[in-house]
Formats: structure tokens, sequence, C-alpha cells
């Protein structure tokens, strides 16, 4: 696969790639290495998914990857995940995320996983940490990190620890790119102004679009009518697509086109599959799409109404994270031991 190809699997579906030539350059220099983190805080969800699923095209075009587990993270940012509970928050990501690997075509033995603590609470690291503590200004860390820690008039210290911390991951992981939800553009460019002063590369950046919720607000792990969660039976999820946000001819806030458009098709690309909406023959009988954009467009001329959109959508949304759902289900001590609140009744 020459240059070009590689440069178009790895940034097709996502929102903002910081630098493309940086990353083009890389590519041509042999196999560059890519890093994501997620903090084991709320359970996994659709939006998760959307965004390793691009890990797929990152293996496919000869990227090395590392999924950061980021267990410190999750207690340092407002004590989102109890200290206690972190080990068992971490496996149950660790499952989940190797099981969207594996639905979206690739081998999660391909990847490799690695928890903060591993290397987080090193001499070298710690040192380094407060190093870079000394150099940058607490307005600086707070605008870095305010997309993705929680925000409050008199915030935690382990708030502000925080983006240094993911700051230094970059290095301390030897990653050339940093790929993560755009609510991470803060922290990345942190990265990319102070690591070289830190005796590493500035890492391109690659961001994935983040979803709008189905109730047409943002997403969010705390709601659950905004999401579809990874473990929900398939009449869960078809109901929840049937009672989404998508008024007709109209895409902004548009969740149920963002899910088709980020995750469905991207996946059907893979299988070599088509889309498929069923109507009834007086209304113009099935309708089959081979890209997201023609489905669209029909979307947004009217042809195509949310009547029939929905119920096809929630079929193949429950579809491409069914592999997830059996394999969550196939354990159900993670959740139990995760969210015990919730599950361990």
């Amino acid at each position: 696969m020459d240059t070009a190809d590689r440069l178009e699997l790895a940034t097709r579906h996502t929102l903002e790639v910081i630098e493309e030539e940086e990353l083009e350059a890389l590519f041509d220099e042999g196999t560059p290495s890519a890093y994501i983190g997620y903090a084991p805080t709320g359970e996994m969800h659709i939006g998760h998914y959307t965004t390793m699923r691009k890990l797929a095209d990152f293996i496919e075009a000869g990227i090395d990857v590392t999924v950061l587990i980021a267990d410190l993270h999750a207690h340092l940012d407002d004590e989102k995940s109890p200290f206690d509970l972190l080990d068992a928050r971490s496996e149950y990501y660790q499952v989940a995320i190797e099981g969207m690997i594996e639905a979206a075509g690739a081998d999660p033995d391909e990847i490799s996983f690695v928890r903060g603590t591993d290397f987080q609470l090193d001499e070298e690291y710690t040192l380094e940490m407060y190093r870079m503590a000394a150099e940058t200004t607490l307005a600086r860390t707070q605008r870095a990190g305010s997309r993705v820690v929680r925000e409050s008039e008199s915030p935690n210290l382990g708030g502000l620890i925080y983006p240094l911390m993911q700051t230094l991951d970059v290095k301390a992981l030897d990653a050339d790119i940093a790929y993560g939800g755009d609510d991470q553009r803060g922290i990345y460019m942190l990265s990319r102004e102070t690591l070289p002063d830190h005796g590493h590369d500035a890492p391109v950046c690659i961001f994935a679009p983040l979803l709008s919720g189905l109730t047409g607000e943002e997403m969010s792990a705390s709601k659950e009518d905004t999401k579809v969660n990874l473990n929900d039976s398939h009449d869960a999820v078809v109901e929840k697509i049937e009672d989404a946000y998508c008024p007709m001819g109209e895409r902004e806030d548009n969740g149920v086109l963002e899910y088709l458009e980020y995750l469905v098709f991207p996946v059907l690309e893979e299988r070599g599959e088509s889309f498929v909406v069923e109507r009834p023959d007086e209304y113009g009988g099935n309708l089959v799409y081979d890209e997201f954009e023609e489905l669209e467009a029909d979307f947004l001329s009217e042809e195509l109404h949310p009547a029939d959109l929905k119920p096809a959508a929630g079929e193949y949304v429950s579809d491409v994270i069914d592999p997830i759902r059996e394999r969550l289900d196939a354990r159900p001590e993670l959740l139990a031991e995760a969210y015990p609140e919730k599950y361990d009744q």
C-alpha cells in the first residue's frame, strides 16, 4: 500500500488532521505509532464505538496502535471513578474496546493495551510532570482541559494535573500520532506546543467528531435517552432510534444521521454490504444505499422520510453493536464489578 492509500485510510471519516503533511511524512518514513486514551469512568456507548472503529483503519494503514486505559485520569477528573473501582472499570473498558475493534473488522490482538498506573507512577514520568507543571500557567492548563475535565468555580487540583499528564502520555508512549474525539483538541494542542521542549516531536493530531445525542442535544454518559449503550438489547436500540430526534429534511443535531455516517456505513463498507430501507410498493418500494452521501441527499430532499429511515437505522445500529453486546453479555460480572450500584443487585 502506497503513502496516498495509507493517508486516505488514516484520515477518512475524521473531523480534522493537524497536520496532514506531517502525517504523510510519517508514512513516507515507515511505520508510525498512534495512541488514544480512555479514562474508565461511565459505561461505554455508541459514541465510543464510533471513535474506536477508526482504529481498524489505522491498523490497515500500517500504524502501530496503543490504547491507554487511563485509570488514574478517571479518578483525577473530579473522582468520576472511585479509586477502589479503577481495576474493575479498566478491565471492562479493555474487553469492550476489544469487542469494538473486532466488530469493526480488525484483530484486537494487533493493538497494545496499557494502563496509566503501568508507567505514570515511575520516577522519570513524575519528575517530567513536575517540570511541565513549573512551565505551564494555570490559565493555559484550564483552557486545554476545558472540554474534557469537569469544570467548577473551585476545581479540584486533580483536574488541573489531568491535561499535563495526558500531554506527557504522548511522550511516555512514544506516539507519533495523538488520536481522540474533538473534545481532546485543547489538550493535544498543548502537547504540540510543549513536547518539543521535553524531548519529543509535536504529535500529529487526528480528531474524530463527537456525535449528537438522540434527543437533539449533546450525547451524555449520564443521560440514558441521549445514547445507545453497547449492551442495550435489540429492542431497546430499536426503540431509542424510533424515539430519536430526526426532523424531516434536517441535518443539524441529527444523531440518527451521524450514527449512520460515522459508524454504520463504514462498517457496512468493510463488510461489502448495502443499507436497505424497506418501504411498501405504494410508497415507492425499497431504497438501497451503498454510500452515505446518497442517503443523506434523499433525506435532505425529503425523498426519504424519517418514518422509513428510523426503523432501518435501528436495525442496522443494533446489528453493528451485536458482537460487542454478545461479548459483554457473556461476562456479566464485568459490569457488576465495575458499576455495582447499577448491576450488582
